[in-house]
């Protein structure tokens, strides 16, 4: 291990020389600063006390060959320890950070030299000190090369005359004394692979926190000011905030530079969106892009071609930095597109998929919205087609589980194949290999066999009941659509009560999706602790009587239409807890078969 890094201890004022001109790139100083004031007020009064930080993590990248054949010196990026260099920048060197009002302002630490005992050394600047003499009200100042110490002394000391000047000399020399201090500096070294960098990060970060690749990607773009980079990043941050929170626009708006770039426009749209059925981060955008542009799933691979890397001859080139930087951009800016973006969602709400409850795998997601873009660029499909197949293949996808073990694996093979193969002719190589009968009555009804109420099978059960606009049970005119989105909730039709009181007391038998249908809160309530064969013969006998008891059904045949809509036997009528097991086997299957119906009518 060791020979893959360098441990060094660096002095602060040579690691800020280093950002400051430019030769170690901190990402971060273009997004806003995260930390509270407060926390930067604690990292200068560590050093001061001389308490230790925690390691700087640097990746080098690899010597990339320019366009002339020159070699071009790797890039450094600090990918752990942005926060703390930051807090140094603005409380040291006067530099102004981005707030999360996306104003630039500085953070002033003042120092008080006088401090005894319990009294506070530091403190960030407010109005009080400002007006109280023994506080250096800006600790920046003292900092700065051209700082008149003999002066300041003198007036110090003349405002202060409780303290003498070679005391207070000495009490700037500590304070002073923080740019000397070291702080451990790790530097990966520039040959190591994307894994290598990763496993080693884990190792190193005194959190065991994983490396994202989807953050060191981030990192290198924010890095990359010649191929616009830095505010490529911005575009993507400021999508999935917007996404999340439409109101902060009018907080982007304060983004001067970033409103005069060509992302502002394409996502302004935003501010008038509520939809919450695909409400993508910054890793769910990238991967898209990445997906669709580059026709690769791995992630690593877009790190490492932002870094120019040749998967051929394995050396880096600037003109594939170039290239991968611009693939980049207009893949992104593709994913931004108003006409997509809605297009898709509403693929996904034409197929059942009407709110985010039913939306189990944000990879699933990522995929399918790839396909999206992949089969809207592509001139042989058919446009009238594209949500019937996006549609298809977000269900196919969930009810194999495609993405959920080893999905940039599988998201790799499957965009490979389908630009070998075409999509048509691959999905149908993948629906006769993973579709077959025994998936359907034997795979299907064992996967339903589950308590978690979040199961993808459940979800998409429920999606085909939206699907069809099929009514809730015992109801004529409440759809399951309406129970899903406001009205109602999941309820057991053997109750959990009635259950318990008769010896099925294990959490993971009364909860079982099979026992879970969709009520309307009255009908609920009026259900109670009773008995199916108690509840069910009232609602049968209702037709006869017209005497509305439990839902508003009365008659026979829209009953029977009823039950079957919601996969519920009709000899529920007789079943009591010695019958359970019997019931929940006879719904899967028959919620299994409701499936593939569905699945076949899209």
């Amino acid at each position: 291990m060791a020979e893959k890094y360098n441990a060094s201890n660096i002095a602060i004022e040579q690691i800020l020389n280093f950002i400051k001109s430019g030769e170690i790139a901190i990402p971060e100083i273009q997004r806003p600063f995260v930390w509270k004031p407060k926390q930067v007020r604690d990292l200068i009064d560590s050093l001061y006390t001389g308490y230790p930080t925690g390691y700087l993590i640097i990746s080098q990248s690899p010597n990339m060959k320019l366009k002339d054949g020159t070699l071009s010196e790797g890039k450094k990026i600090m990918i752990d320890g942005q926060q703390r260099v930051t807090a140094l920048m603005t409380a040291i060197m006067g530099i102004e950070v981005i707030n999360s009002d996306f104003e630039k302002k500085k953070i002033k630490i003042s120092f008080n030299p006088l401090a005894i005992d319990e009294d506070e050394v530091f403190k960030v600047q407010d109005n009080a000190i400002l007006k109280d003499k023994k506080w250096i009200v800006d600790i920046a100042e003292i900092f700065k090369t051209d700082f008149k110490r003999g002066s300041f002394v003198s007036q110090y000391c003349e405002s202060n005359p409780e303290i003498d000047s070679d005391k207070l000399h000495d009490i700037l020399d500590n304070l002073i004394g923080i740019k000397n201090r070291q702080i451990g500096v790790i530097t990966l070294d520039k040959e190591l692979t994307i894994d290598e960098v990763t496993e080693i990060f884990i190792r190193i970060n005194s959190q065991g926190a994983k490396l994202n690749q989807s953050d060191f990607a981030m990192s290198k773009i924010a890095a990359n000011v010649k191929y616009g980079g830095n505010t490529l990043r911005k575009s993507i941050d400021y999508f999935s905030h917007l996404a999340v929170q439409p109101d902060w626009y009018s907080e982007m708006l304060k983004d001067k530079d970033f409103m005069e770039s060509k992302f502002a426009s394409k996502i302004k749209w935003l501010k008038d969106d509520r939809e919450e059925i695909f409400d993508p981060g910054y890793g769910d955008i990238l991967r898209v892009a990445f997906m669709y542009k580059f026709g690769r799933g791995k992630m690593k691979d877009l790190v490492s071609l932002l870094g120019g890397r040749d998967f051929e001859t394995r050396d880096y080139k600037e003109e594939i930095a170039e290239t991968s930087f611009a693939k980049l951009t207009d893949g992104v800016m593709d994913f931004m597109n108003e006409f997509s973006f809605t297009n898709f969602v509403l693929a996904l709400k034409s197929a059942g998929f009407i709110s985010n409850k039913l939306i189990n795998s944000q990879m699933t997601l990522d995929f399918a919205y790839t396909l999206y873009l992949i089969l809207n660029s592509n001139n042989q499909i058919d446009k009238t087609q594209i949500k019937h197949y996006i549609s298809k293949w977000y269900v196919f996808s969930t009810l194999t589980s495609r993405y959920i073990t080893s999905p940039e694996s599988a998201m790799d093979l499957d965009i490979r194949r389908i630009a070998e193969k075409g999509f048509k002719e691959y999905f149908k190589e993948m629906e006769d290999s993973n579709l077959s009968d025994t998936f359907w009555e034997i795979g299907l009804v064992q996967d339903l066999e589950t308590s978690a109420i979040n199961s993808p099978f459940y979800n998409v059960f429920l999606a085909s009941q939206v699907h069809a606009s099929d009514n809730s049970l015992m109801m004529n005119g409440t759809k399951v659509r309406d129970l899903i989105t406001t009205l109602g909730d999941i309820h057991h039709i053997f109750p959990k009560g009635y259950l318990q009181k008769n010896g099925i007391t294990d959490k993971s038998k009364y909860n079982q999706i099979a026992n879970y249908t969709y009520l309307d809160t009255q009908t609920n309530i009026s259900v109670g602790e009773k008995a199916p064969n108690e509840y069910f013969r009232i609602v049968f006998e209702q037709c006869n009587s017209k005497e509305m008891k439990f839902g508003n059904i009365m008659d026979m045949n829209s009953l029977k239409e009823n039950l079957s809509l919601n996969c519920i036997p009709e000899n529920i009528i007789s079943m009591d807890v010695t019958h359970y097991e019997d019931f929940l086997l006879e719904r899967r299957r028959l919620m299994a078969n409701k499936i593939k119906e569905y699945y076949y009518s899209l």
